[in-house]
């Protein structure tokens, strides 16, 4: 149990990392846009954010099984790596077509993490500590986040600028590499059930996943809400600062830090409460996760609302509820999973799940823009992901998971 848990806290950082990065684009927007001009358009911005997110998709299946076939740890190191390089270079671009291509190539590194590190700390944690192994990991997603949310703080400083933050975050990657291929170890494949020795079902792994009627409840499950998320993740600061004039600096904080600090707490809660649950029920990770998905509902109307009805309160209120919520929801999707596929399945079917979710993500990115452009109002886009939220919640109650699992 101590390797489980130091297992943990060695993904921690890389977690945090990664979505640093992600963060720090959408805080630092109104900088890049001013230094790179031919940048031009909002749609150009989405464009760039739904590139990455696409290449993200197309790579994530190959990560996945990548990390099932041969190793978490060197999948886990080896993105490390990449993800720091590209980052450095990234403070480096002169043009948005060198923007866009150093984005893109991001997608790639970024993909091969998630689903190794979560099919990682699901092999080393069993049902009774799953749930909050995952949501302490997730917890350095939402500190990334958060972190990034004051890169705007930075930007607005003459003397370091945006580029500052991509060369120290993308220095600090090439560090800490060193010390996590050293540390990191794969469980070893003696601890490995019978089950997950077992032969594929025909079509190998990927077909036998396609094949289980949860497994695409799942998948669609996840993907839906993340439609709402990424919008909140990489326009909010944007829409803080347009609807309430307020500077870069406090709308990239007020965007990330509430929402990912409220995420933050909910993920240990969830945890915490799932686990329990799992005691009483084998549904008891999906209905923690059900509730988190009402609680997203109320809040993406919030969100929508706040700029008409000029109530920053509002904004805050209702994007620490969307975190309350997204901490239940996204601290058991890794956990419902293993309760529905076999061990050696579980990177490969996060990739998987990771492939719909961030294609769909990329185009609600794009098309978050474009209807930006086109002047539609915020209620009624945030109004319709509310509804695609509540169609979300029916889905999660219809998974029915392998009993013991």
């Amino acid at each position: 149990m101590r390797r489980a848990w130091l297992i943990v806290g060695l993904l921690f950082p890389v977690a945090l990392l990664n979505y640093l990065d992600r963060q720090m684009i959408a805080s630092m927007k109104v900088s890049v846009m001013g230094d790179i001009k031919d940048i031009g358009t909002e749609e150009n911005w989405g464009h760039m954010l739904a590139s990455f997110k696409w290449v993200y998709a197309i790579c994530s299946p190959i990560g996945g099984y990548i990390a099932d076939r041969f190793s978490r740890r060197l999948t886990i190191c080896g993105s490390l790596f990449v993800w720091s390089l590209i980052t450095w270079l990234t403070g480096h671009v002169s043009s948005f077509n060198e923007l866009y291509w150093a984005r893109t190539l991001m997608g790639i590194s970024e993909a091969f993490y998630i689903p190794a590190a979560l099919a990682l700390i699901a092999d080393y944690h069993t049902a009774g500590t799953r749930s909050r192994a995952i949501g302490v990991h997730q917890m350095g997603i939402y500190c990334g986040v958060m972190v990034g949310g004051f890169a705007g703080f930075v930007a607005d400083q003459p003397e370091l600028g945006w580029r500052f933050m991509f060369d120290f975050t993308g220095l600090a990657g090439i560090l800490y590499a060193i010390p996590l291929l050293l540390l990191l170890r794969d469980v070893p494949r003696q601890t490995d059930t019978q089950e997950a020795l077992m032969p594929a079902g025909r079509g190998g792994a990927i077909g036998e996943l396609l094949c289980n009627r949860n497994f695409i409840l799942l998948v669609l499950y996840f993907t839906l809400p993340a439609l709402a998320a990424w919008v909140v993740r990489d326009w909010m600061p944007a829409i803080l600062q347009k609807a309430f004039d307020i500077s870069q600096g406090k709308a990239g904080v007020s965007a990330a830090l509430y929402w990912q600090g409220a995420a933050l707490l909910s993920a240990i809660l969830g945890g915490w409460l799932a686990d329990r649950w799992m005691r009483r029920s084998d549904r008891g990770r999906i209905y923690v996760s059900a509730i988190g998905m009402m609680l997203i509902v109320p809040a993406m109307f919030g969100v929508g609302n706040a700029p008409a009805l000029n109530s920053f309160g509002l904004a805050i209120a209702s994007l620490i509820l969307f975190g309350v919520g997204w901490g239940f929801f996204d601290c058991n999707n890794m956990p419902i999973l293993s309760q529905i596929v076999r061990p050696h399945m579980r990177a490969t079917g996060y990739g998987l799940m990771n492939f719909v979710s961030m294609m769909c993500g990329g185009l609600a990115d794009w098309g978050f823009g474009r209807m930006r452009d086109m002047q539609i109002p915020l209620n009624v886009i945030f109004g319709v992901f509310a509804m695609v939220c509540v169609f979300s919640l029916l889905l999660v109650l219809l998974i029915r998971p392998r009993p013991g699992a």
